[in-house]
């Protein structure tokens, strides 16, 4: 018989077996097991029905300045994909900038509208800005969060958003880091993984992705 262990996430033969593990492994700091960790198998992308009316599309920190690594220039393209979806769908877009941004520094696949709301704030999006209020006056419930970077803007708003009572979806060819793939694993993990966003949050990716009115 096999035994799960909740601990590791993995099976082992005998419970006996799990738990001297976790007695071997409980006196070490993370450092000292670094490379005795393996990472999780992938998660499943899931495919996504969301509504036009009441979801909104942030594009976040995709400025020139910063928008320079492989990485993320291939996913202009994809949030161009999306943005594109999103307006033939009457979505609701918000631009967010670093703190030292503006509006000219937008790429100009992404290039907002007049009337697309811009917020500008460190890595979480909500904190001192009007986020929250644009998307409540909206009566938004859910949030597509892409852009730069994936373990900043990304990872911080999104789980800032599932604090707020948003539902979040995340496409991941959406998101870039600075050619740190690691932390792009991280992200993903921890947004299904965390406390505060694992009952929330949903990973998928453009082609995955269809509005309902």
């Amino acid at each position: 018989m096999l035994y799960f262990c909740p601990i590791h996430g993995i099976y082992f033969e005998s419970p006996g077996n799990c738990y001297s593990n976790y007695r071997e492994q409980a006196n070490g700091t993370i450092i000292d097991l670094w490379n005795t960790v393996s990472p999780p198998p992938a998660p499943e992308l899931k495919s996504v029905r969301a509504d036009s009316n009441t979801t909104a599309l942030l594009i976040l920190d995709m400025e020139m300045s910063i928008s320079k690594s492989p990485r993320c220039i291939a996913s202009i393209t994809n949030i161009s994909k999306l943005l594109t979806k999103a307006r033939n769908n009457g979505i609701l877009v918000v631009y967010s900038l670093t703190h030292n941004g503006n509006p000219q520094d937008i790429v100009r696949q992404l290039t907002p509208l007049p009337s697309d709301p811009i917020v500008k704030s460190n890595v979480d999006k909500f904190y001192e800005t009007n986020l929250d209020e644009i998307l409540r006056k909206k009566d938004i419930k859910t949030v597509i969060v892409t852009g730069f970077a994936a373990n900043g803007a990304v990872l911080h708003t999104a789980a800032s958003a599932a604090f707020h009572g948003y539902n979040v979806i995340v496409p991941v060819d959406c998101m870039s880091t600075a050619n740190i793939l690691y932390a792009e694993q991280y992200t993903a993990w921890h947004i299904l993984n965390s406390p505060a966003t694992r009952n929330r949050a949903v990973l998928t990716e453009v082609s995955l992705i269809s509005f309902t009115h």
